[in-house]
Protein backbone atom coordinates (compact mmCIF):
# COMPACT_ATOMS: atom_id res chain seq x y z
CA UNK A 1 0.00 0.00 0.00
CA UNK A 2 1.29 3.46 -0.88
CA UNK A 3 2.26 5.47 2.19
CA UNK A 4 -0.33 8.01 3.28
CA UNK A 5 2.21 10.80 3.00
CA UNK A 6 2.83 9.92 -0.64
CA UNK A 7 -0.89 9.80 -1.40
CA UNK A 8 -1.54 13.08 0.41
CA UNK A 9 1.17 14.81 -1.58
CA UNK A 10 -0.15 13.39 -4.87
CA UNK A 11 -3.70 14.47 -4.11
CA UNK A 12 -2.57 17.92 -3.02
CA UNK A 13 -0.58 18.34 -6.21
CA UNK A 14 -3.57 17.37 -8.34
CA UNK A 15 -5.82 19.82 -6.53
CA UNK A 16 -3.42 22.74 -6.54
CA UNK A 17 -3.80 25.32 -9.30
CA UNK A 18 -0.95 27.62 -8.50
CA UNK A 19 2.53 27.61 -10.01
CA UNK A 20 5.88 28.60 -8.65
CA UNK A 21 6.40 32.32 -8.58
CA UNK A 22 9.20 33.31 -10.97
CA UNK A 23 10.36 35.80 -8.37
CA UNK A 24 11.04 33.01 -5.89
CA UNK A 25 13.26 30.96 -8.21
CA UNK A 26 16.92 31.30 -7.34
CA UNK A 27 16.17 33.49 -4.33
CA UNK A 28 18.86 33.25 -1.64
CA UNK A 29 18.46 30.90 1.30
CA UNK A 30 18.55 33.02 4.46
CA UNK A 31 18.69 30.06 6.84
CA UNK A 32 21.66 28.40 8.58
CA UNK A 33 21.97 24.77 9.64
CA UNK A 34 21.64 23.80 13.29
CA UNK A 35 24.19 21.00 13.35
CA UNK A 36 23.84 19.48 16.82
CA UNK A 37 20.80 19.56 19.05
CA UNK A 38 20.46 16.21 20.82
CA UNK A 39 19.74 12.55 20.17
CA UNK A 40 17.33 13.48 17.36
CA UNK A 41 15.16 10.31 17.45
CA UNK A 42 13.00 11.62 14.61
CA UNK A 43 16.04 12.03 12.33
CA UNK A 44 15.01 15.57 11.33
CA UNK A 45 17.22 18.37 10.08
CA UNK A 46 17.09 21.87 11.56
CA UNK A 47 17.58 25.35 10.12
CA UNK A 48 17.48 28.69 11.92
CA UNK A 49 17.57 32.43 11.33
CA UNK A 50 18.81 35.20 13.62
CA UNK A 51 18.34 38.88 12.73
CA UNK A 52 21.36 41.14 13.07
CA UNK A 53 21.72 42.62 16.55
CA UNK A 54 19.12 40.31 18.07
CA UNK A 55 18.56 41.37 21.66
CA UNK A 56 18.99 39.05 24.64
CA UNK A 57 15.77 37.38 25.69
CA UNK A 58 14.21 37.60 22.24
CA UNK A 59 11.21 35.39 21.31
CA UNK A 60 11.59 32.18 19.30
CA UNK A 61 9.20 31.18 16.49
CA UNK A 62 9.19 27.55 15.30
CA UNK A 63 7.91 27.13 11.72
CA UNK A 64 6.88 23.78 10.20
CA UNK A 65 6.66 23.45 6.41
CA UNK A 66 4.05 21.40 4.54
CA UNK A 67 4.42 18.33 2.33
CA UNK A 68 6.72 18.73 -0.72
CA UNK A 69 8.20 21.87 0.84
CA UNK A 70 11.44 22.53 2.67
CA UNK A 71 12.50 25.09 5.25
CA UNK A 72 14.15 27.54 2.85
CA UNK A 73 11.22 27.63 0.43
CA UNK A 74 8.67 28.08 3.19
CA UNK A 75 10.66 30.90 4.74
CA UNK A 76 11.13 32.61 1.39
CA UNK A 77 7.45 32.45 0.45
CA UNK A 78 5.94 33.13 3.89
CA UNK A 79 8.16 36.10 4.73
CA UNK A 80 8.91 34.97 8.27
CA UNK A 81 12.57 35.98 8.21
CA UNK A 82 11.70 39.43 6.84
CA UNK A 83 9.25 39.92 9.70
CA UNK A 84 11.88 38.60 12.13
CA UNK A 85 14.21 41.37 10.94
CA UNK A 86 11.51 43.98 11.51
CA UNK A 87 10.17 42.70 14.83
CA UNK A 88 13.29 41.18 16.40
CA UNK A 89 12.78 37.47 17.03
CA UNK A 90 14.62 34.24 16.23
CA UNK A 91 13.35 31.53 13.88
CA UNK A 92 13.71 27.76 13.99
CA UNK A 93 12.74 25.58 11.02
CA UNK A 94 12.58 21.83 11.69
CA UNK A 95 12.95 20.13 8.32
CA UNK A 96 11.71 16.73 7.26
CA UNK A 97 14.06 14.36 5.41
CA UNK A 98 13.23 12.13 2.44
CA UNK A 99 14.61 9.12 4.28
CA UNK A 100 11.78 9.58 6.80
CA UNK A 101 9.11 10.59 4.33
CA UNK A 102 9.62 10.68 0.54
CA UNK A 103 7.31 13.68 0.17
CA UNK A 104 8.77 15.63 3.10
CA UNK A 105 5.59 15.44 5.21
CA UNK A 106 5.89 15.47 8.97
CA UNK A 107 4.42 12.20 10.23
CA UNK A 108 1.54 13.79 12.16
CA UNK A 109 -0.72 10.72 11.84
CA UNK A 110 1.56 8.27 13.69
CA UNK A 111 1.43 8.40 17.50
CA UNK A 112 5.01 7.21 17.85
CA UNK A 113 6.19 10.33 16.02
CA UNK A 114 4.08 12.95 17.81
CA UNK A 115 3.82 11.90 21.45
CA UNK A 116 5.82 13.66 24.15
CA UNK A 117 9.47 12.63 24.46
CA UNK A 118 9.46 10.45 21.36
CA UNK A 119 10.05 10.59 17.61
CA UNK A 120 9.82 13.78 15.60
CA UNK A 121 8.18 15.63 18.50
CA UNK A 122 11.22 15.05 20.73
CA UNK A 123 13.58 16.07 17.93
CA UNK A 124 11.77 19.40 17.61
CA UNK A 125 11.81 19.85 21.39
CA UNK A 126 15.57 19.25 21.40
CA UNK A 127 16.06 21.83 18.63
CA UNK A 128 14.13 24.39 20.67
CA UNK A 129 16.27 23.74 23.74
CA UNK A 130 19.47 24.07 21.72
CA UNK A 131 18.32 27.41 20.28
CA UNK A 132 17.30 28.82 23.66
CA UNK A 133 20.59 27.81 25.28
CA UNK A 134 22.84 28.95 22.43
CA UNK A 135 21.21 32.34 21.84
CA UNK A 136 19.76 33.36 25.20
CA UNK A 137 16.15 33.33 24.01
CA UNK A 138 13.09 33.86 26.19
CA UNK A 139 11.64 30.55 27.39
CA UNK A 140 8.33 32.27 28.10
CA UNK A 141 7.97 33.45 24.50
CA UNK A 142 8.30 30.36 22.35
CA UNK A 143 5.73 29.97 19.57
CA UNK A 144 4.98 27.43 16.85
CA UNK A 145 3.15 27.45 13.53
CA UNK A 146 2.82 25.20 10.49
CA UNK A 147 0.94 24.51 7.26
CA UNK A 148 -1.04 21.34 6.45
CA UNK A 149 1.07 18.39 7.66
CA UNK A 150 3.17 21.02 9.42
CA UNK A 151 -0.03 22.46 10.89
CA UNK A 152 -1.05 19.04 12.17
CA UNK A 153 2.44 18.62 13.64
CA UNK A 154 2.18 22.07 15.23
CA UNK A 155 -1.09 20.95 16.84
CA UNK A 156 0.69 17.83 18.11
CA UNK A 157 3.54 19.87 19.56
CA UNK A 158 1.13 22.22 21.34
CA UNK A 159 -0.65 19.17 22.77
CA UNK A 160 2.49 17.26 23.76
CA UNK A 161 4.46 20.26 25.08
CA UNK A 162 1.94 22.86 26.32
CA UNK A 163 4.46 23.83 28.98
CA UNK A 164 6.94 24.91 26.30
CA UNK A 165 4.80 27.13 24.06
CA UNK A 166 3.15 30.44 24.87
CA UNK A 167 0.99 30.19 21.75
CA UNK A 168 0.68 28.58 18.35
CA UNK A 169 -0.95 28.90 14.94
CA UNK A 170 -2.35 26.06 12.85
CA UNK A 171 -2.86 26.64 9.12
CA UNK A 172 -5.01 24.11 7.22
CA UNK A 173 -4.15 21.51 9.85
CA UNK A 174 -5.95 18.85 11.87
CA UNK A 175 -6.75 18.38 15.54
CA UNK A 176 -4.33 16.42 17.69
CA UNK A 177 -5.36 12.76 17.89
CA UNK A 178 -7.94 13.06 15.12
CA UNK A 179 -6.43 10.15 13.16
CA UNK A 180 -4.31 7.11 13.98
CA UNK A 181 -4.59 5.03 10.81
CA UNK A 182 -4.35 5.59 7.07
CA UNK A 183 -8.13 5.36 6.43
CA UNK A 184 -8.85 7.63 9.39
CA UNK A 185 -6.40 10.24 8.14
CA UNK A 186 -8.12 10.41 4.75
CA UNK A 187 -11.55 10.55 6.37
CA UNK A 188 -10.52 13.40 8.69
CA UNK A 189 -8.96 15.38 5.86
CA UNK A 190 -12.29 15.10 4.02
CA UNK A 191 -14.13 16.15 7.17
CA UNK A 192 -15.73 12.73 7.76
CA UNK A 193 -16.13 11.03 11.12
CA UNK A 194 -13.63 11.57 13.89
CA UNK A 195 -13.47 11.40 17.67
CA UNK A 196 -16.17 13.20 19.60
CA UNK A 197 -15.43 16.61 21.03
CA UNK A 198 -15.16 15.09 24.49
CA UNK A 199 -12.65 12.51 23.21
CA UNK A 200 -10.56 15.13 21.40
CA UNK A 201 -10.36 17.14 24.62
CA UNK A 202 -9.47 14.08 26.66
CA UNK A 203 -6.63 13.26 24.25
CA UNK A 204 -5.34 16.83 24.48
CA UNK A 205 -5.34 16.74 28.28
CA UNK A 206 -3.76 13.27 28.36
CA UNK A 207 -0.95 14.17 25.94
CA UNK A 208 1.08 15.52 28.86
CA UNK A 209 0.91 15.93 32.62
CA UNK A 210 0.55 19.68 32.19
CA UNK A 211 -1.98 21.35 34.46
CA UNK A 212 -0.94 24.98 34.13
CA UNK A 213 -1.96 27.71 31.69
CA UNK A 214 -2.58 26.48 28.14
CA UNK A 215 -1.11 28.00 24.97
CA UNK A 216 -3.16 30.52 23.03
CA UNK A 217 -4.09 29.25 19.56
CA UNK A 218 -4.76 30.92 16.20
CA UNK A 219 -6.45 28.77 13.51
CA UNK A 220 -6.38 29.56 9.77
CA UNK A 221 -8.40 27.82 7.07
CA UNK A 222 -9.45 28.38 3.48
CA UNK A 223 -13.18 27.84 2.98
CA UNK A 224 -12.55 26.42 -0.51
CA UNK A 225 -9.82 24.04 0.63
CA UNK A 226 -10.31 20.72 -1.22
CA UNK A 227 -7.39 18.98 0.53
CA UNK A 228 -8.17 19.62 4.21
CA UNK A 229 -11.88 20.25 4.77
CA UNK A 230 -12.86 23.42 6.58
CA UNK A 231 -14.63 21.39 9.29
CA UNK A 232 -11.18 20.51 10.64
CA UNK A 233 -10.83 24.11 11.81
CA UNK A 234 -13.94 23.60 13.89
CA UNK A 235 -12.56 20.39 15.37
CA UNK A 236 -9.34 22.15 16.39
CA UNK A 237 -11.29 25.05 17.88
CA UNK A 238 -13.54 22.71 19.85
CA UNK A 239 -10.53 20.81 21.19
CA UNK A 240 -8.93 24.00 22.50
CA UNK A 241 -12.15 25.55 23.76
CA UNK A 242 -12.31 22.61 26.13
CA UNK A 243 -8.98 23.16 27.88
CA UNK A 244 -9.51 26.94 27.96
CA UNK A 245 -13.05 26.45 29.35
CA UNK A 246 -14.67 28.63 26.71
CA UNK A 247 -18.26 28.89 25.51
CA UNK A 248 -19.20 27.60 22.07
CA UNK A 249 -20.21 31.08 20.87
CA UNK A 250 -17.27 33.43 20.17
CA UNK A 251 -16.76 36.56 22.23
CA UNK A 252 -16.17 38.65 19.10
CA UNK A 253 -16.53 38.19 15.35
CA UNK A 254 -15.38 40.42 12.54
CA UNK A 255 -15.63 40.34 8.76
CA UNK A 256 -13.14 42.20 6.61
CA UNK A 257 -12.74 41.55 2.92
CA UNK A 258 -12.50 37.81 2.32
CA UNK A 259 -11.74 37.03 5.94
CA UNK A 260 -13.91 36.33 8.97
CA UNK A 261 -12.25 36.20 12.37
CA UNK A 262 -13.93 34.80 15.46
CA UNK A 263 -12.22 35.17 18.81
CA UNK A 264 -12.80 33.80 22.29
CA UNK A 265 -11.72 35.58 25.47
CA UNK A 266 -10.98 34.08 28.86
CA UNK A 267 -12.34 35.40 32.14
CA UNK A 268 -9.64 38.08 32.18
CA UNK A 269 -10.67 39.37 28.75
CA UNK A 270 -7.56 38.03 26.99
CA UNK A 271 -8.08 36.51 23.54
CA UNK A 272 -6.90 32.91 23.90
CA UNK A 273 -8.40 31.39 20.75
CA UNK A 274 -9.21 32.72 17.29
CA UNK A 275 -10.44 31.18 14.04
CA UNK A 276 -9.69 32.89 10.72
CA UNK A 277 -11.68 31.64 7.72
CA UNK A 278 -10.78 32.93 4.24
CA UNK A 279 -13.61 32.87 1.69
CA UNK A 280 -12.63 31.46 -1.70
CA UNK A 281 -9.16 30.36 -0.56
CA UNK A 282 -7.90 26.85 -1.28
CA UNK A 283 -5.18 24.83 0.44
CA UNK A 284 -2.24 26.87 1.56
CA UNK A 285 -0.83 29.69 3.65
CA UNK A 286 -2.48 33.10 3.09
CA UNK A 287 0.04 35.81 2.25
CA UNK A 288 0.03 39.43 1.12
CA UNK A 289 2.92 40.02 -1.27
CA UNK A 290 2.72 43.76 -0.63
CA UNK A 291 3.62 43.09 3.01
CA UNK A 292 5.33 39.77 3.72
CA UNK A 293 5.62 36.75 1.45
CA UNK A 294 5.94 35.69 -2.17
CA UNK A 295 3.33 33.62 -4.04
CA UNK A 296 4.26 30.00 -4.72
CA UNK A 297 2.88 26.47 -4.43
CA UNK A 298 0.49 26.45 -1.46
CA UNK A 299 1.48 30.04 -0.64
CA UNK A 300 -1.60 32.00 -1.69
CA UNK A 301 -1.69 35.75 -2.24
CA UNK A 302 -5.15 36.63 -0.92
CA UNK A 303 -4.20 40.05 0.39
CA UNK A 304 -3.85 38.84 3.99
CA UNK A 305 -0.46 38.23 5.57
CA UNK A 306 -1.08 35.39 8.00
CA UNK A 307 2.58 35.69 8.97
CA UNK A 308 2.10 39.22 10.29
CA UNK A 309 -1.36 38.51 11.69
CA UNK A 310 -0.13 35.47 13.61
CA UNK A 311 2.82 37.39 15.07
CA UNK A 312 0.41 40.17 16.05
CA UNK A 313 -1.86 37.66 17.79
CA UNK A 314 1.15 36.32 19.69
CA UNK A 315 2.13 39.85 20.71
CA UNK A 316 5.59 39.86 19.09
CA UNK A 317 4.84 42.18 16.15
CA UNK A 318 2.91 45.40 15.74
CA UNK A 319 0.25 46.33 13.23
CA UNK A 320 -2.69 44.73 11.53
CA UNK A 321 -2.04 42.99 8.21
CA UNK A 322 -5.64 43.06 7.06
CA UNK A 323 -6.44 45.07 3.92
CA UNK A 324 -6.72 48.79 4.61
CA UNK A 325 -8.31 49.77 1.30
CA UNK A 326 -11.07 48.35 -0.81
CA UNK A 327 -12.57 46.31 2.03
CA UNK A 328 -15.28 46.81 4.60
CA UNK A 329 -14.88 45.85 8.22
CA UNK A 330 -17.94 44.63 10.04
CA UNK A 331 -18.02 43.61 13.68
CA UNK A 332 -20.63 41.01 14.55
CA UNK A 333 -21.86 40.37 18.06
CA UNK A 334 -24.31 38.02 19.67
CA UNK A 335 -23.55 34.87 17.66
CA UNK A 336 -25.47 31.80 18.79
CA UNK A 337 -25.02 28.63 16.72
CA UNK A 338 -28.39 27.46 15.33
CA UNK A 339 -29.91 24.26 16.66
CA UNK A 340 -30.45 21.74 13.89
CA UNK A 341 -30.35 18.53 15.84
CA UNK A 342 -27.83 15.83 16.69
CA UNK A 343 -25.99 13.76 14.10
CA UNK A 344 -23.95 11.10 15.92
CA UNK A 345 -20.64 10.12 14.28
CA UNK A 346 -21.06 12.81 11.65
CA UNK A 347 -17.67 14.37 12.34
CA UNK A 348 -16.50 17.36 14.36
CA UNK A 349 -19.35 19.29 15.94
CA UNK A 350 -19.98 21.87 18.60
CA UNK A 351 -20.88 19.95 21.77
CA UNK A 352 -23.93 20.52 23.94
CA UNK A 353 -22.28 20.51 27.36
CA UNK A 354 -23.29 22.63 30.33
CA UNK A 355 -19.73 23.86 30.70
CA UNK A 356 -19.83 25.37 27.20
CA UNK A 357 -23.36 26.63 26.59
CA UNK A 358 -25.94 28.31 28.76
CA UNK A 359 -28.38 26.00 30.55
CA UNK A 360 -31.23 27.83 28.85
CA UNK A 361 -29.88 27.16 25.37
CA UNK A 362 -28.14 23.79 25.31
CA UNK A 363 -27.75 22.48 21.79
CA UNK A 364 -25.72 20.15 19.60
CA UNK A 365 -24.74 21.27 16.12
CA UNK A 366 -23.75 19.31 13.04
CA UNK A 367 -20.56 19.97 11.03
CA UNK A 368 -22.57 22.08 8.58
CA UNK A 369 -23.06 24.65 11.31
CA UNK A 370 -20.69 25.78 14.03
CA UNK A 371 -17.78 27.91 12.82
CA UNK A 372 -18.36 27.33 9.10
CA UNK A 373 -22.14 27.89 9.20
CA UNK A 374 -21.76 31.07 11.23
CA UNK A 375 -19.16 32.42 8.87
CA UNK A 376 -21.19 31.59 5.76
CA UNK A 377 -24.28 33.30 7.22
CA UNK A 378 -22.23 36.36 8.13
CA UNK A 379 -20.68 36.57 4.68
CA UNK A 380 -24.11 36.33 3.03
CA UNK A 381 -25.40 39.09 5.31
CA UNK A 382 -22.48 41.28 4.27
CA UNK A 383 -23.15 40.57 0.60
CA UNK A 384 -19.83 38.76 0.20
CA UNK A 385 -21.21 35.30 -0.49
CA UNK A 386 -24.30 33.92 -2.21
Amino acid sequence: MRKISDTIARLAALKAHHGTSPGSLGAPDRLSALARFGSNPGALAAKFYLPDDLSDGAPLVVVLHGCTQNAAAYDRNSGWSQLADDAGFALLYPEQQRANNPNLCFNWFQLAYVKRDAGEALSIRQMIEAMVEAHGLDRKRIFITGLSAGGAMAAAMLASYPDVFAAGAIIAGLAYGSAATVPEAFDRMRGHGGPSDAELRRMLRDASSHRGAWPRVSIWQGMSDQTVAASNAEAIASQWRGVHQLDSAPTHARIEGKSTRQSWCNASGEVVLEVNMIAGMGHGTPIDKSRYGTPGPYMLDVGISSTQEIARFWGIADGDARPSTGSKRRDIVGYTPPSIGSRPNAGPRIPARSSEVSTAKKREVSPASGVQRIIEDALRTAGLMR
